[in-house]
């Protein structure tokens, strides 16, 4: 069996309910590992108290024969999620000093269901970023290393790249992340991971920090199709405190795991195929095309036709509505406070310079650039209108397949700092996944194979809106013919940066 650190969240579950060891035993596991993996920089706030306390509850609840569906298992939870009482900082300066008074619907949600939450996970500034440099706290590192070059730090992707980088090097068994634009997909493909992006509306986002409200939607991280499928079961559900939330069943996701995908249709976008596609990302695509065709699927040819205009449109949408959320942000109510010289708009002023990064006040400016009077026509109004379009070949897509299968991403983890001189580089690594948001769709990558440099690669499952089920059936199928069993080689401890 390994160590209770090596368990996925099923085969842990699993263990707790024969009794083969406890939730304070499998917590203190996990415990131990983050105080070896710190380095990593993975978590903003741990909360081993609060933690031990909880697996105290759940060993007691098991004995009283009233565990939870997730009872004892230890997980992170982005920082993105408000945690009644503990420190919530969305990765920014501004938010110092934050408790909220409150509990995010989803992470109440999952400790309903006896989760056990090991602290805070680091992301970019309010989720800002496809490579968790952005973050106040500082970056985090990707437990994978490059052969050729293992002396290179390589990103754990973003915004999730703290819950992405702490399941991958065995910190907790699983962790939510939210997904703006890849949010969660991008981070699992670097890191080795299955990440799921549901249907926008499937879960709440009510207690979630909010970038971009018509995109962002919560999802988990975890080594298996099957445990996304746990995490989700539990996170998922209306929420009348959410206007976005959509009032429709959540299944057992885990009974959809088959195995049979007999007859499937899944759709092959020829758009997603562009010259001078990375050699390594085609040739996963084309396999993976091979294992659904020989599990019993039918591959078909499908076009998406406005896919080229994704990024453009995302980078307004964006940012315009990061303006407006992070405009409440202004050293009055909550957080850090920069005092002026005794006007109102100069303490604005100072405390938001001071706490916002540089990334988040660069799309704060773009944002508010394209709802300015003059240019909302030009920008906002006309990138909505492209947006629409986007889902309507979705929509058109789906009237033929059943999934859509894409590269999650077009290139491995790359090196720290090796983009940030250029933020149009950086974005394009949403190339693959910003398409899915923008329609509202589910999507799952999962990890399908490792570079010539010995790094992850995953491949992309895109669905009908609501139809987590035939996705999650489809990945689990596409995960077993991978059979990535892969693991990530942390740093020796002189060799710790």
């Amino acid at each position: 069996m390994g160590t209770l650190t090596d368990l996925t969240l099923a085969q842990a579950r699993t263990g707790l309910e024969k009794g083969d060891f406890t939730a304070v035993e499998v917590t203190n596991a996990h415990l131990e590992a983050m105080e070896r993996g710190r380095f990593l920089n993975a978590f903003i706030t741990e909360t081993p108290d609060h933690a031990l306390e909880a697996a105290r509850r759940s060993d007691a609840r098991r004995r009283a024969g009233t565990a939870g569906a997730l009872d004892g298992l230890p997980i992170g939870i982005k920082d993105l999620f408000c945690t009644k009482g503990i420190p919530t900082t969305a990765g920014s300066h501004i938010l110092d000093g934050f408790k909220p008074p409150y509990e995010s619907t989803v992470s109440a949600r999952l400790k309903a269901a006896g989760a056990v939450m090991l602290g805070k996970t680091n992301l970019d500034e309010f989720a800002m970023g496809s490579s968790n440099m952005t973050s106040y706290h500082g970056a985090v590192l990707n437990p994978w290393k490059r052969r050729s070059a293992p002396e290179v730090t390589l990103v754990p992707g973003g915004s999730s790249g703290g819950s992405a980088a702490a399941v991958a090097a065995r910190l907790c068994l699983a962790a939510t992340g939210t997904d703006t634009g890849g949010s969660i997909r991008q981070p699992a493909a670097f890191c080795g991971l299955v990440g799921l992006k549901p249907t926008y509306g499937r879960c709440s986002r009510w207690g979630i920090i909010a970038f971009a409200s018509s995109l962002d939607q919560a999802g988990p991280i975890t080594r298996t199709v099957h445990d996304a499928a746990l995490m989700l079961t539990a996170m998922a559900g209306h929420d009348p405190k959410d206007s976005t939330s959509a009032p429709v069943p959540v299944p057992d996701f885990a009974r959809a795991l088959t195995g049979d995908i007999r007859g499937l249709k899944v759709g092959i976008p020829r758009e997603y195929r562009p010259e001078g596609l990375n050699a390594e990302i085609a040739a996963l695509w084309d396999q993976g095309i091979d294992w659904l065709t020989t599990a019993g699927a039918v591959p078909v040819d499908v076009s998406l036709p406005h896919t080229s205009h994704a990024l453009a449109t995302y980078y307004v949408i964006a940012p315009a509505e990061a303006s407006s959320n992070l405009a409440r942000y202004d050293g009055v109510r909550f957080g850090l406070r920069v005092e002026g010289d005794g006007s109102l708009d100069d303490m604005y002023m100072k405390t938001r310079a001071a706490g916002f990064g540089h990334e988040v006040r660069r799309r704060i400016l773009i944002g508010t650039y394209v709802l300015s009077a003059g240019y909302y026509d030009a920008y906002y109004l006309k990138a909505q209108k492209v947006r629409a379009l986007i889902a309507r070949d979705f929509h058109r897509a789906f009237e033929t397949v059943d999934v859509i299968l894409t590269p999650t991403v077009p290139t491995p983890a790359f090196a720290m700092g090796e983009k940030m001189d250029d933020p149009v580089t950086m974005y394009l690594n949403d190339v693959f996944t910003v398409p899915t948001s923008l329609a509202g769709l589910p999507g799952l990558s999962v990890p399908a194979g490792l570079s010539a440099d010995g790094l992850p690669l995953g491949l992309q499952i895109i669905g009908r809106p609501f139809d987590e089920e035939t996705v999650l059936r489809t990945g689990a199928v596409l995960e077993t013919a991978a059979d990535f069993t892969a693991r990530p080689l942390l740093w020796r401890e002189g060799e710790r940066p």
